[in-house]
C-alpha cells in the first residue's frame, strides 16, 4: 500500500526507538501516531484522531501544542513512558521537512524546570553487581553531580534509598526483581556491552580528555569505573549531546559516613512521615528554612550522609556558631540569599546549550550577590580558604551579561529584542535600517490618505500577504494607478506599491537578519559563560554551603538549640534533650525534656517500660535524632549534649507487615532485628520500640530476653541500646547483666484518671494502664468495663467468664506470666550459656530448646 513520504519518515524514525512514545513535530504540533498515539489518548486525557498518510489508508494520531509540552511530559513519564522528541530541523517549504529525535526524555534524565523538585535531585543511578560486590553510580545532569562507589551488595538498596533515584539503569542481562521489591523506582536496561570494563574505561577517559582515571580516585575499583561509564553511556544515548554539564567524577566511599538503612531513615521521619508519608510531621519540615533550591539540596544530602569525621564536623559546626551569634549577620545573608534562584540548575542550562535569555540575565543577578555576601561575612569574621576557592564573584562575566543582554528579555531567543544596543555594530546598524522602513510606514498611512484622498484607508500586515493598503469597496474607484492589487476581500480590496514592496522586503529581510544575529550573538555569551562554568557551580555550591549553615544557626536560635560537644568516646550524654519535631507540634512550653546517658562501659542498654501513649516512641527517636543532627554539624535540641560519634543507627519500631514479599508482620520484625545484631558494633547506637509483639507472648517475650543479653554479651556488638518494652520480666536483666539500666516513663493516677507526666525516671513500670489507653482510643464502655472486670478478677484470683465458671486462679496465672519463675534450673541454665561463642544457628537451637522447657514447666 503506498505511503506518505512524510508515514515512510515518520516510520523510519520510529523504527529507531521501539518501547519508546515518539513526539513527531509538525508545524505547532507534537503529533504521536498509531499505538503510542492510543497510548498518548489515554494517558493524558486528549482527543483520538486519524489522518490519511496513504491512499485509504487513516492513521491513528494524538496531538499536542508545542508550547505545553512540559506538563504533557511530565505526566507520561511519571507513568513510567519515555518519549523521544522528534523535531524538525529545517525551514518547511516545498519538499518533506528534515526531522530527527533531538533527545529521549526518561525520568532519570529530565531537564525541563517545570518538572523538577526544586529542593530535591534528579538522579539517574546505574548498578552493576558481580558476586558480593556491586559498583553504583549516580549523576544528575541539571547540577553536574557525577558521583561513583564501589560496594558490597548487601549495602546497595541502603544506599538507593538514600538516593531516592528518579530511574535505575542495571545490564541488559541481569534480573531488576530484587531492586524491583526493595525501591520503587523505573529500571531500565542497557545493552551489556556498556557495562564492559574497557568500555567503560575509554567512554570516560574520552569524556574527560584523560589517559587515567587515578585522578578521579576510582582507578582501583573496577566496578565504580563500569558503572560510571554505562551511567555516562545511557545518558549519551538519550540526550544526544556531548554532556559537558558533566565536567568531573566524584569517588566516594559509603563508610565514610554514619550507616542508616532504609527502615531507619523511615523510623526516625527524616524526610516523610511515617503515618501519611508527606513532608509535613518529617525532620527536614521542621529544620528546613533555606532560601535557595541549592542549599535545601544540600541540606537533604547532609542529613542522609551524617558525617564521622570529627574534623569536618567540628568545621561545620565553627561556620553555625559564628553565624548563630550574629542576628544581625544572619539577617543581612537572608536579604541577599531569600532572591537567588537555582545556580546550580542555571548553570548546567547554560552548559548545556538549552539556556534562555531570562536564565542568563537571572544568573546574572545571582553573581553580582556573591560580592556583596563575600563582604559580610569577611565582615563577620569568617577567614576560611574555602570561602576564596567556592565564592568567587566573576566580575568579568557579570560585565559580559550587563553589556551583552538587556535588562528584561523574552522567554526565547527566536522573539528577538535580546541583546542590548550598542554591544553589537553590526546589529545596532540592522536595527535603524529596520526601524527606518517602520518609521516610513507608519507615516505612508498619512501620506497616503492625503494622496489618494481615501479617508479610510488603512496600512496592515498578516503572515501570509505581508504589507498592504487597504481600501473598501465604495472607494475603489480612487486608486490610483501605481496600486497593484493584492487580495479580494467581501468589502475591500488590498494593494501594495514597488515602494511599499521595498520597505516591507527591508523589514522583513532585517527582522530575519536581527534574528540570525541575536542568536548568533547569544550562543557565543554562552560560550563565554560556560567556559568558566566550573568555577560558577563551584560558586554556587560556596552559595549552597553558606544558605544551609545560615539555617542551621537561624534554627538553632529560633528554637533554642545548643552547640553539642562530639568526642571519640564510647559514651552519649544529653541533659534536657527534646524530639525537634514534635516540640513544634506540641509547642516548646508543653513539651517534658529528658536526660540520656548511655555508655559502653556502664549503662549500656536502658530498659525502658511504661505503658502506651506515655511517651516512650518520642523519647527513644530524640535520642536518635539529636545524635544525626550532631553528626551533621547542627545545633541540638537540648540544654546540653555530649555526643561520642556514632558509626551506625539501627531501629526497630513498630509493627509493619509486607505481604507482597510474603512476609507476616513477625517476619519482619526478625528480619530488622537480624539486621541489628549482624551488623552493629560498639559504636552503634541501637534504638528498639518492641520485639517479639508479632508472636505469642513466650516467644516474644523469650526473644526479647536473648536480644538484650546477646546485645549485652557479645564483644562484638556491646552496642549502646535503647529498648522500649512491654514485657515487664525483662527488667529483671538488670540483676545479672551489669550494663543494662531500668528506666519507665512515669505516670500518676489520680481519682481513677492516669496522668502521663512523659518525664523518663529510674525504674521499671509496674502497670501497664492498657485499660486507660483504650478508653481514650473511644472502645465501647461495655468493652472497657468488661476488661477492667477481668483485670480485677486476674488480679484477685480468679477469673470468671459470663456463666461464673471459674477458669484459672491467682496462682496459675501468675505462673504464666513471669516465665523465668518456674524453675531456678531453668535460669541457672540460661545465666551459664556461652553467648559469644555459639554460631547463629546454634544460638536459635537453643532458643527453642528454653522454650520448649519454659512451656512444660508452665503446664
Amino acid at each position: 500500500m503506498a505511503m506518505t513520504p512524510l508515514r515512510k519518515q515518520y516510520l523510519k524514525i520510529k523504527q529507531q526507538y521501539p518501547g519508546t512514545i515518539v513526539f513527531f513535530r509538525l508545524g505547532d504540533f507534537y503529533e504521536t501516531f498509531d499505538e503510542d498515539a492510543r497510548i498518548t489518548s489515554k494517558e493524558l486525557g486528549i482527543t483520538l484522531t486519524s489522518r490519511e498518510m496513504g491512499k485509504g489508508q487513516r492513521v491513528p494520531m494524538a496531538g499536542i501544542p508545542f508550547h505545553a509540552v512540559d506538563n504533557y511530559l511530565g505526566k507520561l513519564v511519571s507513568s513510567g513512558y519515555k518519549v523521544a522528541i522528534c523535531e524538525q530541523l529545517s525551514p518547511p517549504g516545498k519538499e518533506l521537512v528534515e526531522r530527527d529525535v533531538i533527545r529521549v526524555v526518561t525520568p532519570g534524565t529530565l531537564i525541563e524546570p517545570a518538572l523538577l523538585s526544586d529542593k530535591s535531585n534528579n538522579y539517574l543511578v546505574s548498578i552493576i553487581v558481580e558476586g558480593n560486590e556491586a559498583g553504583l553510580a549516580y549523576t544528575d545532569i541539571t547540577t553536574g553531580e557525577f558521583a561513583t562507589t564501589q560496594l558490597p551488595l548487601s549495602q546497595v538498596t541502603n544506599e538507593l534509598d538514600r538516593l531516592g533515584p528518579a530511574e535505575i539503569v542495571v545490564p541488559e542481562n541481569v534480573g531488576g526483581d530484587w531492586l524491583a521489591s526493595s525501591i520503587s523506582a523505573p529500571i531500565s536496561r542497557l545493552d551489556n556491552y556498556w557495562f564492559d570494563y574497557e568500555v567503560a574505561h575509554r567512554v570516560l577517559t574520552e569524556h574527560f580528555g584523560v589517559v587515567s582515571l587515578e585522578g578521579f580516585g576510582c582507578a582501583s575499583l573496577p566496578l565504580a569505573i563500569m558503572a560510571a561509564g554505562a551511567a555516562l553511556s545511557y545518558l549519551r544515548e538519550n540526550q544526544k549531546s556531548a554532556l559537558g554539564q558533566l565536567t568531573g567524577l566524584t569517588t566516594y566511599s559509603t563508610s565514610s559516613f554514619m550507616a542508616l538503612d532504609a527502615q531507619t531513615r523511615r523510623n526516625l521521619e527524616l524526610f516523610a512521615s511515617s503515618r501519611h508519608g508527606v513532608a509535613a510531621g518529617s525532620l527536614i519540615s521542621v529544620i528546613d528554612l533555606t532560601f535557595t533550591p541549592m542549599g535545601g539540596r544540600l541540606l537533604r544530602k547532609w542529613l542522609g550522609q551524617p558525617l564521622i569525621d570529627m574534623k569536618e564536623i567540628e568545621r561545620r559546626q565553627e561556620a553555625v556558631e559564628k553565624l548563630f551569634q550574629s542576628a544581625a549577620l544572619r539577617r543581612r545573608l537572608s536579604a541577599f540569599l531569600k532572591d537567588i534562584p537555582d545556580m546550580e540548575r542555571l548553570v548546567n542550562r547554560v552548559r548545556g546549550g538549552v539556556a534562555t535569555p531570562r536564565d542568563l540575565v537571572a544568573l546574572c543577578n545571582c553573581l553580582e550577590k556573591v560580592t556583596s555576601i563575600r563582604e559580610e561575612l569577611e565582615g563577620g569574621g569568617w577567614r576560611w580558604e574555602w570561602l576564596d576557592d567556592e565564592l568567587k564573584p566573576f566580575p568579568e562575566i557579570v560585565d559580559l551579561l550587563k553589556r551583552s543582554l538587556v535588562d528584561d528579555p523574552p522567554g526565547s531567543i527566536g522573539e528577538g529584542g535580546v541583546i542590548r544596543e550598542g554591544f553589537s555594530a553590526e546589529l545596532d546598524g540592522i536595527r535603524l535600517t529596520v526601524r527606518r522602513a517602520k518609521e516610513y510606514l507608519a507615516n505612508l498611512e498619512r501620506k497616503e490618505r492625503e494622496r489618494t484622498g481615501i479617508k479610510s484607508l488603512k496600512v496592515g500586515y498578516n503572515s501570509v500577504f505581508g504589507y498592504y493598503l487597504e481600501v473598501s469597496k465604495p472607494n475603489l474607484r480612487l486608486v490610483p494607478s501605481d496600486y497593484i492589487r493584492k487580495q479580494t476581500l467581501a468589502n475591500a480590496e488590498r494593494f501594495f506599491t514597488p515602494e511599499l514592496k521595498e520597505y516591507e522586503s527591508a523589514i522583513l529581510h532585517g527582522r530575519e537578519r536581527m534574528v540570525e544575529l541575536e542568536t548568533a550573538l547569544f550562543r557565543q555569551v554562552c560560550q563565554q559563560v560556560a567556559g568558566v562554568g566550573d568555577g560558577i557551580l563551584s560558586t554556587s555550591r560556596g552559595l549552597a554551603q553558606i544558605d544551609t549553615f545560615l539555617n542551621l544557626a537561624e534554627v538553632a536560635a529560633r528554637y533554642g538549640y545548643v552547640r553539642p560537644k562530639l568526642d571519640t568516646g564510647n559514651s552519649i550524654t544529653i541533659r534536657g534533650g527534646r524530639h525537634p519535631v514534635v516540640e513544634r507540634t506540641l509547642g516548646a512550653e508543653a513539651f517534658v525534656p529528658n536526660d540520656t546517658y548511655l555508655c559502653n562501659d556502664d549503662a549500656q542498654i536502658i530498659i525502658l517500660t511504661g505503658p502506651n501513649m506515655s511517651g516512650k516512641s518520642t523519647y527513644l527517636k530524640q535520642v536518635a535524632l539529636i545524635v544525626l543532627l550532631a553528626q551533621i554539624g547542627s545545633f541540638v535540641p537540648a540544654e546540653s549534649a555530649t555526643i561520642g560519634i556514632v558509626d551506625r543507627i539501627f531501629t526497630r519500631i513498630g509493627a509493619q507487615e509486607d505481604l507482597a514479599a510474603g512476609q507476616s508482620t513477625f517476619m519482619v520484625e526478625m528480619l530488622e532485628t537480624a539486621n541489628i545484631l549482624n551488623n552493629a558494633t560498639p559504636r552503634s547506637l541501637i534504638i528498639v520500640d518492641e520485639i517479639g509483639r508479632g508472636t505469642s507472648t513466650y516467644d516474644g517475650l523469650s526473644i526479647a530476653w536473648a536480644v538484650v543479653e546477646f546485645i549485652h554479651n557479645h564483644s562484638n556488638l556491646r552496642a549502646k541500646t535503647l529498648f522500649a518494652t512491654h514485657y515487664h520480666e525483662l527488667v529483671r536483666l538488670s540483676n545479672f547483666l551489669p550494663r543494662v539500666r531500668n528506666f519507665n516513663v512515669a505516670v500518676v493516677e489520680d481519682g481513677g484518671k492516669v496522668i502521663f507526666l512523659r518525664k523518663v525516671v529510674p525504674g521499671g513500670a509496674d502497670k501497664s494502664y492498657g485499660i486507660h489507653v483504650a478508653q481514650l482510643a473511644g472502645l465501647p464502655r461495655t468493652v472497657i468495663r468488661r476488661a477492667q472486670e477481668v483485670l480485677s478478677q486476674l488480679e484477685n484470683g480468679q477469673m470468671r467468664l459470663g456463666n461464673n465458671r471459674v477458669v484459672g486462679s491467682a496462682e496459675k496465672v501468675a505462673h504464666q506470666l513471669p516465665l523465668f519463675d518456674h524453675s531456678a534450673k531453668l535460669v541457672k541454665e540460661i545465666s551459664q550459656l556461652d553467648v559469644d561463642s555459639m554460631t547463629p544457628l546454634e544460638a536459635i537451637a537453643k532458643l527453642y530448646e528454653l522454650k520448649k522447657k519454659a512451656q512444660d514447666a508452665s503446664l
